[in-house]
């Protein structure tokens, strides 16, 4: 019965003598503080506020309930082994009685936290063997993954500190060591007027302050220095709590404070006062804490989560927009792939039919383009966004250049009877240093789409202008396309450039596309030192404005196209409508046999005669064994089983016969990127053309290598 009562009493009071310091000192204290026997029970003796509020708890009833008051109550149960074996191997390496350890610990409201742990173990005579314990809230520290070698430092110090610790009373000295490291107090009178102020040394220290002459024993010495942001809530925090005479309020504010050579720093300061029985101040005693580091990490994470979030919202916005983008490409790829199989089809069941048939053809040619058109678009920005596009500079001519432009969409000019014009009188110097697949791309980019939201009838003006403003050597350019057609909302025209936007869907505005073709547009433009600017209303049309400078070309290059536009649709007849290709012999090499007999029909009906080789190294041998009527040009595919199109170039190049060894080279195949075209180069070809095969371009391309002209595509 006895035993029972004394444990009873252990809690509340360790020595009539001992606890009210250590209650006094320690209950303002921002670390847990606690006592615990070092026996099979280690039942808890005494525990200061600060370890109560890092549990959760709202008084020592609540914690002595949550906890059972044991110090393997305090520690997480999947750390408990852990720790206990630590803390004892410590203990039986250490003469002096020393541990530390960190562990987890669970809140009251189920929050997981960590505890740094630094114990001394001491034989009483009254209470046997004891651990005296400080406890600090290490979890920022884990979660930032704070300075290791700091946070050593730290252990070693407080490890240090606690060596000095022989007994019970030195335990006891060295709490009150470690508070009047950033101590400060202050005394009142039965009156509950306060008649002293003490700083600590090292509360001076802190602030930048040798000794009472530069910081004199006054609380207008703390209160000058408070910043004028935080005086006014920092004073009524600190009266606050000595008009409460109930006692229950503790001082416990952060602020800001100027201290001597570092200018303002974050100070945590925290404090209780003990009192009369009538409820008047008897002593105020505080902590002072510099929390600028911690106020700064705390700081650098806010920003990191608002930059956290503005990238989630971003990345919501892409999703979301790739979203509707899966969903429109599977809308738009799948409605001409349905011409191209339901016409097909239309075509082989009315094949008695030949001008039914003709214009099925002409309707799945349509669909086919559009395909390949949305598959390039995807392709193309795919590129971009991996950096693999390049810029890559050549002399060119622009009037050629617009030239081109003008024959490609002249198609859909004419059927939908648009009023389309090109005027380029505005530009002196007409050839110019540049990458003229690259702006070819801008300005279709644009020309087509005008061309494409132009209602019937409408007009498209494509205009471009030298400026007067340009340094030695180089010409500032405008390139301007303006149109009638349905315009934009204010709205759409601020995401214009951003992937995957369109403002109708096709369903909506019966336009198939991707909605790729502006961002790759302002792509080029911005890798090409460019700008592109939009003027538009909805209903009355858009304005589109380029601008472009180039270092001038020493001469002008042409490709044999007339300089002069056509004036009307179907009057310019293309170079290799002559009849030259009649009897030239070509060397097809191509694997696949249904493009073995779509290209040898397209070129046998263009006058040619054909041999087909089925990989390169038939094509090599092809070559060597017409050394008496060599051929007149080779068209080599890239991918090919047993030798590629690269290495049988190389292999016909590497031949003794200058004529076989100089023979004409196109490369026709599916590797249409920039890397695919400068490999066919470097293997030795003299041009690159992509598949599908465009007929026109073909030819083109025959009549250039075929008139020894350099290859302009």
């Amino acid at each position: 019965m006895k035993e029972q009562e004394k444990k009873q009493v252990l809690p509340l009071v360790l020595s009539e003598q001992t606890l009210p310091i250590i209650e006094q000192i320690t209950s303002g204290m921002p670390g847990g503080f606690f006592i615990y026997h070092a026996d099979g029970e280690e039942r808890l003796i005494y525990t200061n506020q600060a370890l109560i509020r890092i549990y959760g708890c709202r008084d020592l009833e609540d914690f002595q309930q949550y906890t059972g008051y044991t110090f393997r109550g305090l520690v997480h149960p999947e750390d408990w082994e852990r720790v206990s074996e630590s803390i004892w191997l410590q203990i039986a390496e250490s003469e002096e009685g020393l541990d530390f350890v960190e562990y987890r610990v669970r809140r009251k409201d189920g929050e997981i936290r960590w505890i740094k742990d630094y114990g001394h173990f001491v034989h009483t005579d009254r209470y046997g063997d004891v651990f005296y314990v400080f406890v600090e809230d290490a979890t920022e520290r884990r979660v930032k993954a704070l300075n290791d070698q700091r946070a050593a430092k730290l252990a070693q110090e407080r490890l240090e500190a606690l060596e000095r610790l022989e007994h019970e009373t030195t335990a006891l000295r060295l709490v009150h060591e470690i508070l009047r490291s950033g101590m400060w107090s202050m005394e009142f009178d039965p009156n509950g007027e306060m008649v002293s102020v003490f700083w600590s040394d090292e509360f001076r220290a802190m602030v930048g302050y040798r000794d009472e002459t530069d910081f004199p024993n006054a609380l207008e010495s703390w209160s000058d220095l408070l910043h004028p942001e935080d005086k006014e809530r920092v004073l009524q925090e600190y009266y606050g709590t000595i008009s409460d005479y109930t006692g229950e309020k503790i001082y416990d504010v952060e602020y800001r404070m100027l201290t001597r050579g570092q200018g303002y720093r974050w100070f945590r300061a925290t404090g209780k006062l003990s009192r009369r029985p009538d409820g008047s101040p008897i002593t105020y005693v505080g902590m002072f804490v510099d929390i600028t580091e911690r106020k700064q990490s705390k700081e650098e994470l806010e920003t990191q989560h608002r930059l956290l979030e503005d990238a989630l919202e971003q990345a919501n916005r892409a999703n979301r927009a790739k979203t509707v983008f899966l969903n429109n490409m599977s809308h738009d790829i799948r409605t001409p792939m349905n011409a191209i199989m339901g016409f097909t089809a239309l075509a082989s069941t009315h094949a008695n039919d030949p001008a039914l048939v003709r214009d099925y053809l002409a309707k799945i040619s349509q669909s086919s383009g559009l395909l390949l058109s949305l598959i390039n678009d995807v392709l193309d920005m795919s590129r971009i966004e991996s950096g693999k596009t390049r810029i890559e500079a050549a002399p060119c001519s622009l009037n050629e250049l617009l030239h081109d432009l003008h024959t490609i969409v002249q198609t859909e000019v004419y059927a939908k009877h648009l009023h389309f014009s090109v005027d380029s009188s505005a530009v002196t110097d007409e050839a110019v240093v540049c990458d003229r697949l690259r702006l070819k791309q801008v300005l279709l980019n644009v020309v087509s789409n005008s061309v494409k939201f132009t209602p019937p009838l409408g007009t498209v003006q494509v205009r471009a202008a030298q400026l007067p403003e340009a340094a030695a050597g180089w010409g500032s350019y405008v390139f301007t396309v303006r149109d009638t057609g349905i315009g934009m909302s204010r709205e759409f025209i601020q995401h214009i450039f951003e992937p995957f936007e369109r403002e109708r869907t096709s369903t909506v505005s019966g336009t198939q596309g991707t909605g790729l073709g502006m961002t790759i547009t302002k792509s080029i433009l911005d890798m090409m030192g460019g700008s592109i600017r939009v003027e538009s209303e909805e209903g009355k049309g858009s304005l589109f404005t380029i601008a472009l400078s180039f270092p001038l070309a020493s001469q002008p290059c042409r490709s044999g196209y007339p300089p002069e536009w056509p004036d009307a649709i179907g009057q310019i007849r293309p170079a290799w409508s002559d009849g030259s290709f009649q009897g030239k012999r070509i060397l097809l090499v191509e694997d696949n046999e249904l493009n073995q007999e779509i290209a040898a029909t397209i070129l046998e009906e263009a006058g040619f005669t054909v041999v087909i080789a089925s990989n390169g190294a038939e094509a090599v041998d092809q070559v060597i064994a017409s050394a008496e009527d060599p051929y007149d040009l080779i068209l080599m595919d890239l991918q090919m089983p047993v030798l590629d199109g690269c290495g049988a170039t190389r292999a016909i190049r590497a031949l003794e016969d200058p004529k076989l060894a100089s023979l004409p080279i196109l490369a026709m195949t599916a590797n249409a990127f920039t890397e695919d075209k400068q490999r066919v180069l470097e293997a030795g070809m003299n041009g690159h053309l992509g598949k599908p095969i465009e007929i026109d371009k073909l030819m083109d391309a025959l009549w250039q290598l075929l008139n020894g002209k350099t290859l302009l595509l």
